[in-house]
């Protein structure tokens, strides 16, 4: 995760995995966020669901999602704006555990 000035938010690395049988969010050994969504990569449908899936668990407007590259490509790196590195690992793990426990 890249840090950026507290005003500015966090960027993090995101693998996309379109057309995926169900939404989930997990992450590799190298610190990249693997998103599972059922949108296809056709119009840039995933790159919607994308911000729609991290704005709802991260519980912020999408407007405060941004792809900052990758838009065309499976590895995107995404800003969040408003927090910081340790709260979107914090919201995204507890979703995470909680949907495992449910």
């Amino acid at each position: 995760m890249k840090r950026l000035k507290p005003s500015e938010g966090t960027v993090i690395s995101v693998r996309v995995v379109p057309r995926s049988s169900l939404e989930e969010i997990t992450r590799d050994a190298e610190g990249v966020w693997k998103v599972k969504l059922t949108a296809p990569a056709l119009e840039g449908r995933a790159n919607e669901a994308l911000i729609s899936m991290l704005s709802k668990r991260l519980g912020i407007r999408k407007s405060a999602v941004q792809i900052i590259s990758g838009e065309k490509a499976r590895l995107k790196r995404v800003k969040i704006a408003g927090l910081d590195g340790g709260r979107i690992e914090e919201l995204l793990t507890s979703d995470r555990q909680a949907r495992k426990k449910g």
